[in-house]
């Protein structure tokens, strides 16, 4: 299986690396192509001290360039799997519910909604103003999967990472991409 991340500039960006590193473990996935917006490249440092080199050097990610329209995502004859947005902005939310297409990130979700491929949108902001429940709705009658970060703290985690893995786990869940995981909720 191919899938997409992309990690834009929104506050949460160890949320986007954990659901790289699990992509990454995943034994049914082959490759994965690793976008980051500029400014989600500003927040992964200050949040994680990590550069996109660092993320790259991962097992099975390829780093794209952001300015690349012309790269394979762009292309709904490309095959893949599905993208996932984490964190997702307002900004790129926006961009998405509009059809606004100026950067990869924006064009490879726009290729998920038309070709009617998986695309799960991890929202990280607050408060919420009209505007951004209003481009949630269009994102989701298009097709998407809105899912804010709001991680569950039902399976009593010991760390951030525990947290950042169980949300992690949530949205590989919607990727079709279901593992076994000792925090899930067993009632």
């Amino acid at each position: 299986m191919r899938f997409a991340l992309a990690i834009t500039g929104a506050s949460g960006s160890a949320f986007g690396v954990a659901v790289l590193k699990r992509m990454s473990a995943n034994p049914a996935v082959d490759h994965i192509a690793l976008l980051l917006s500029p400014t989600g490249k500003r927040c992964l440092l200050d949040e994680t001290g990590l550069t996109p080199k660092d993320l790259a050097a991962l097992p099975k990610v390829s780093l794209r360039d952001e300015r690349d329209l012309g790269a394979d995502l762009s292309s709904g004859s490309h095959r893949h799997d599905g993208m996932a947005i984490v964190p997702c902005s307002a900004g790129a939310l926006g961009r998405i519910a509009s059809g606004v297409s100026e950067a990869l990130v924006s064009r490879a979700a726009d290729v998920c909604l038309k070709e009617r491929r998986p695309l799960v949108l991890c929202l990280r902001e607050t408060p919420l103003n009209r505007i951004h429940l209003e481009n949630m709705l269009r994102v989701h009658d298009a097709g998407a999967v809105v899912m804010p970060i709001m991680p569950g703290f039902y399976s009593a985690p010991k760390s951030l990472d525990d947290l950042f893995d169980t949300f992690a786990t949530r949205v590989l869940d919607q990727l079709g991409l279901s593992e076994d995981d000792s925090r899930r909720w067993k009632g």
